[in-house]
């Protein structure tokens, strides 16, 4: 059993390492931590199992929502009006509207929030640009 659990949380990183941008690195890397930590504290028996298989659940819940998270702010940045996405069950919301846009930079802000059971639990605004930008400065 454990040498399956642990081909299956191989396998799941390894997909996610092959098919991942930026953001999708970012939301597993934060994901997995989380989920890690979580899972050994849940796993009294056995915390290793735990936290290993609470890293390969959090892993790929963070990059499925920083791949809804940069959907959706391209859509929104894209198309000039704002984007809303539900969960199945109807407890969580994405909401992305497009803000000001930069003539000089070709970048639109956008505002993104997220909402769970009714509670706000991220609010930020994310710059969106036509093309691709190679250094940190314009």
């Amino acid at each position: 059993m454990k040498k399956f659990v642990s081909l299956i949380v191989i396998l799941s990183l390894l997909t996610l390492m092959v098919s991942c941008t930026q953001y999708h690195y970012e939301g597993a890397g934060i994901g997995g931590v989380v989920g890690g930590v979580a899972g050994a504290l849940l796993d009294r028996k056995n915390p290793w199992r735990g936290g290993v298989i609470g890293a390969g659940l959090g892993a790929i819940a963070g990059a499925t929502i920083a791949d809804i998270s940069v959907r959706g702010s391209r859509e929104a940045a894209m198309s000039g009006k704002p984007v809303e996405y539900w969960t199945e069950d109807r407890r969580g919301r994405y909401y992305a509207e497009p803000l000001d846009y930069d003539e000089y930079t070709k970048c639109r802000k956008v505002r993104e929030r997220v909402w769970e059971d009714g509670r706000l639990i991220k609010d930020h605004v994310k710059e969106v640009c036509e093309g691709q930008r190679y250094e940190r400065r314009y």
